[in-house]
């Protein structure tokens, strides 16, 4: 199983404010779409919150809580949502399922799921925005001690950006 983070932030480590993203960027929308499309999604409560109440369509979504409460949602056969209350029980839960949604998991924030899961991730695909941001999430620091940027893609747009990939050492 190859844990990866797929994460936009900008210059200022921001990666959302008040449940959305302080940007609107379709090319990094469409690469998420595409990237995590028929593979697990490991998430804090507040992203999966961030859906507006619908599940993203053929994808697994593990969602973390402490909130026993939430530990409900419709699912469908292509759209499963399940609860658990930790990173380590989110992993565990994702182990025996990649053999169907594909061996590669992904975390998709918010920044306390990134930062407990940094430690046992393997890759990360960033696109990081040129610009900083107000935000009151943030993505951790990526140590390039552990991880060595191994792909690199800039993209002149209204906002710029680059796609970047790090792939643990």
């Amino acid at each position: 199983m190859i844990l990866t983070h797929v994460v936009a932030c900008s210059e200022n480590r921001v990666i959302g404010t008040q449940g959305g993203l302080p940007w609107n960027i379709p090319e990094d929308m469409k690469f998420f779409k595409e990237t995590t499309k028929g593979h697990i999604m490991i998430m804090g409560r507040k992203t999966f919150d961030s859906f507006n109440g619908r599940a993203l369509p053929n994808r697994y979504h593990i969602v973390i809580t402490r909130d026993p409460s939430k530990h409900s949602f419709p699912s469908t056969e292509s759209s499963p949502v399940v609860f658990v209350s930790s990173i380590e029980e989110a992993i565990e839960h994702a182990k025996p399922l990649t053999a169907k949604w594909g061996d590669e998991v992904f975390i998709i924030g918010g920044g306390e799921i990134y930062k407990q899961a940094m430690p046992v991730t393997d890759k990360v695909y960033l696109t990081l925005i040129h610009r900083e941001f107000p935000g009151d999430t943030y993505y951790p620091e990526i140590d390039e001690s552990k991880f060595k940027l191994t792909e690199q893609r800039r993209v002149e747009a209204t906002i710029p950006f680059s796609f970047l990939t790090y792939i643990r050492k």
